[in-house]
């Protein structure tokens, strides 16, 4: 399962909610099931969206997942990733599954209890363990937590 988090540097929303999620999913998740991947991702600011900044973010913050930077086709305006994914802006949280179809698209703020569940269904159903609305497995009588197991 690969979390992908766009973000920019001056985004409000991003260093409140966006980036510690992911740093959060980065932490608690088997990082050899679930690769967390932060993309910085420039539609505004261009001129104050330097590698030298974001290294300088990225120590201030404690970020220690894999950060990429998006491309541009032109000075200004939105990215690549922004024009191919239909970003509408940040921060944006994509969840894609092992087999690279994209499962969630999301702009702005998603609870954790919503994502934690979201990747946990993508890693049951890669694992081949289907659960049903409450959270029972559909196999050898298995309960997530938090579900309703009688």
């Amino acid at each position: 399962v690969v979390v992908l988090g766009a973000f920019q540097m001056l985004c409000p929303g991003c260093v409140t909610n966006g980036l510690p999620q992911l740093q959060r999913i980065h932490d608690y998740f088997d990082k050899a099931v679930v690769k967390v991947i932060g993309l910085h991702t420039v539609f505004e600011h261009h001129a104050a969206m330097t590698p030298v900044s974001l290294a300088a973010f990225v120590h201030e913050y404690r970020l220690t997942f894999p950060i990429a930077v998006d491309g541009h086709d032109e000075e200004s305006g939105p990215s690549l990733s922004m024009k191919r994914l239909g970003l509408r802006g940040t921060p944006s949280l994509l969840l894609i599954d092992s087999l690279g179809k994209i499962r969630l698209h999301q702009f702005g703020h998603v609870g954790d209890l919503l994502v934690g569940a979201t990747i946990q269904r993508l890693i049951d159903e890669q694992s081949g363990i289907a659960t049903d609305i409450a959270g029972r497995s559909e196999a050898a009588g298995v309960c997530t937590v938090g579900a309703d197991c009688t």
